[in-house]
């Protein structure tokens, strides 16, 4: 599959970047320069070529609006700060028919406060603020709220924590959570409706503080009894 990371060049983007190129997928590394997008595709390289299995990993790096052409799955992993002027830019670049995971939590940072408090968007949530901001033809999901960095960077282990998937569309959610599925040690868990993203944004300044508290970076979440539930019913 064809995957882009817009932000790949932050702490989350770039570690989800490493995740999907590992297990196969050509991924695209997005920034708004194209010369750092393509530094952080190196550096990906590098990094995979010296992990199991990582051998020939597909990646390379490109201007945002061009890093998205022709993408099956795009995600967004950038500062609330920044959302709108991303979307802004890649919004008609996107193909008929993109999917879009917008990972976006909206932090008291934005505003000069703190990591580990939470900012109500106007919408109800940055996911739903990003659905305003895309073209109709695109397909959106919120996701990747509760997963650390540090996790999806250290390759050498399975990423201990689920992901939280919220959107409209089931078959959209199943094609980004088979993209879960592939990460060693990943599980998707289907919350419903992309408002419930209101609910999720809200777990990352939790997800901080518990890091900060024990002086930890790699903090997750499980949700209890998935492996025995397989696919939502119909």
């Amino acid at each position: 599959m064809n995957v882009t990371v817009v932000g790949g060049t932050g702490e989350e983007g770039f570690g989800l970047a490493l995740r999907f190129a590992k297990a196969g997928h050509a991924v695209t590394i997005g920034s708004r320069v194209a010369e750092k997008a393509q530094g952080s595709a190196d550096e990906a390289r590098s990094l995979l070529d010296g992990a199991a299995g990582g051998v020939g990993a597909d990646v390379r790096g490109d201007e945002n609006t061009a890093s998205v052409v022709g993408a099956d799955v795009v995600f967004v992993t950038v500062p609330f700060a920044g959302q709108a002027l991303i979307y802004g830019a890649i919004g008609e670049t996107l193909a008929d028919g993109a999917i879009v995971c917008d990972c976006t939590s909206p932090l008291m940072t934005v505003v000069g406060g703190r990591a580990t408090h939470a900012i109500r968007p106007w919408h109800g949530s940055a996911a739903e603020f990003a659905k305003t901001l895309l073209p109709k033809h695109v397909r959106l999901v919120a996701g990747f709220h509760t997963v650390a960095a540090s996790a999806l960077r250290a390759l050498h282990e399975p990423v201990d924590s689920d992901v939280l998937l919220m959107g409209d569309d089931r078959e959209t959610k199943e094609v980004v959570g088979s993209l879960v599925d592939g990460i060693d040690g990943m599980r998707w868990v289907d919350c419903g409706g992309l408002q419930m993203a209101r609910i999720a944004e809200t777990l990352t300044p939790l997800l901080i503080a518990v890091n900060v508290r024990y002086k930890v970076h790699d903090a997750g979440f499980r949700i209890a009894g998935r492996d025995a539930w397989g696919k939502p019913p119909a």
